[in-house]
């Protein structure tokens, strides 16, 4: 007995109702299972065999179009004669058509191709990079030189400590009372701790320090002219000046010679209180330490140094430039020099960090090429400088810095971001890429402009003591 389908049922068990089964059943019943097989399987290739005879005479075209493609699977419940393609005769055989050669395989791409990859941090094992290693490790020792206290409280009996609390309360009373006009939700754009690091730049540079291109003769306080460098003598070099710059007075008169020791101490400096960009940075960062607040020192592979501040109220570093008088003006170099960087590093006596996408916008057009080892080394040495300085800190110290360190990567691709997509308005119908629609870039002119006018009128105003380029450094 079958269903519709064919399939033989399957033999119904006796119920078990006290009745003995037969011995031979179970026995019984395989056969019978076995036999119905059989003869269903018979019955499949007899139909198969005949459509083959019946299709052997005419064979279809298509069966050789694609060699490559299966031949369609069975039905579920057996062979289909019309779903199944015939089978060509031995007596009149068919030649495939020629097939297409197939392309060659292309090549993988090169490595070098392959831009805007992850870089995996690698130790440095050839000779540049490892003297390039050397080189910022040697940099990064230069925050560690504030941290004596005792030093720190020696530094701040130099500054008039009361006149600069006074102008900060000040500025910083305007600034609050500016976020109070605005409305109830909007925070004062710089707080009290910010306000007084600009105060103290506004003192540092205009009272304190002295900018020196060419020393004035010491015999004739005339003018001088560079005479190439010297040695340091043993007081000069016990006070850190590892090189010495020496001018020759330029009266046929006098024609004496005058030593200019670049100092790196900043304590010695605080002396001194003269010098160019590296020493001006070195001691004005030194007395934001004094003043309380987290610092760093930017090298530029450039030749030109300055500090950033860390702002609690922002929450972020700010870009100081003591020697320019300028806060947070990170596109002064860039936009309002025209100057092209290539390394930005940033060091502090917590860590270091690569901040040259704070001040390079636009690396088609002011980026330099940074080939003095791969960024995978770079990140390598900057993780190995890091963890150097905060190897013996407490864990929750730690954890706070990490924090900041997350907070800061988010800001920089944030600023990529920005200026992919202020670069991108430019290109659109309409759009208008001045620097009127680009507040860092209106502000680095700005400076620019103010640079220069100071300087024009330091040469005016004094022509003897050393007026300065604000593109020298």
């Amino acid at each position: 007995m079958a269903d519709r389908n064919g399939v033989p049922r399957r033999k119904p068990v006796p119920p078990p109702s006290g009745q003995q089964l037969p011995e031979g059943w179970a026995s019984d019943l395989t056969v019978a299972f076995r036999r119905k097989l059989s003869t269903k399987r018979m019955n499949e290739l007899t139909r198969r065999s005949s459509s083959q005879r019946r299709s052997s005479s005419r064979v279809p075209t298509d069966f050789f179009t694609d060699n490559r493609q299966p031949p369609p699977l069975p039905s579920r419940h057996g062979f289909d004669a019309s779903s199944q393609p015939p089978i060509p005769s031995r007596q009149a055989p068919v030649s495939p058509p020629p097939q297409l050669p197939l392309p060659p395989p292309q090549a993988p791409p090169e490595y070098e191709s392959l831009k805007n990859l992850p870089s995996i941090p690698v130790a440095p094992n050839d000779s540049k990079s490892l003297r390039f290693r050397s080189m910022l490790m040697s940099l990064s020792n230069t925050p560690c030189r504030w941290e004596n206290p005792g030093l720190l409280d020696e530094a701040l009996g130099v500054v008039p400590l009361q006149r600069i609390y006074d102008q900060a309360q000040e500025e910083s009373d305007l600034f609050m009372a500016e976020a109070a006009s605005l409305g109830p939700h909007f925070k004062p754009a710089w707080g009290y701790q910010d306000c007084v690091v600009r105060a103290l730049m506004k003192w540092f540079k205009q009272e304190f320090f002295e900018w020196v291109n060419n020393p004035l003769c010491a015999t004739c306080h005339t003018r001088t002219i560079a005479h190439g460098m010297a040695a340091p003598l043993p007081d000069e070099q016990a006070r850190g000046a590892n090189r010495v710059e020496l001018y020759q007075c330029a009266n046929q008169q006098c024609l004496s010679f005058e030593r200019f020791p670049r100092y790196n101490d900043a304590f010695v400096l605080l002396q001194t209180r003269r010098g160019r960009s590296g020493e001006w940075v070195n001691c004005f960062t030194m007395l934001c330490r004094a003043v309380g607040s987290r610092v760093r020192w930017v090298w530029n592979a450039e030749d030109h140094v300055w500090a950033e501040v860390y702002s609690v109220h922002r929450k972020r570093w700010v870009h100081v430039d003591c020697c320019e008088g300028q806060w947070d003006t990170p596109l002064l170099y860039s936009q309002g020099w025209g100057k092209k960087l290539s390394y930005c590093i940033a060091f502090s006596a917590d860590g270091c960090c690569d901040v040259t996408r704070r001040y390079v916008r636009n690396p088609t057009d002011h980026a330099a090429p940074r080939n003095r080892c791969s960024e995978g080394v770079l990140s390598h040495i900057i993780r190995e400088i890091t963890a150097m300085r905060r190897r013996d800190m407490d864990k929750k110290e730690k954890f706070r810095l990490n924090a900041d360190d997350m907070r800061e990567d988010a800001e920089l691709r944030k600023v990529i971001i920005e200026a992919l997509a202020f670069n991108v308005s430019r290109i659109l119908p309409g759009g208008d890429g001045g620097p009127r629609n680009d507040p860092d870039a209106q502000k680095a002119a700005e400076a620019r402009s103010s640079a220069v006018t100071e300087v024009r009128r330091g040469v005016d105003r004094k022509q003897h003591t050393g007026s300065r380029d604000p593109r020298q450094q």
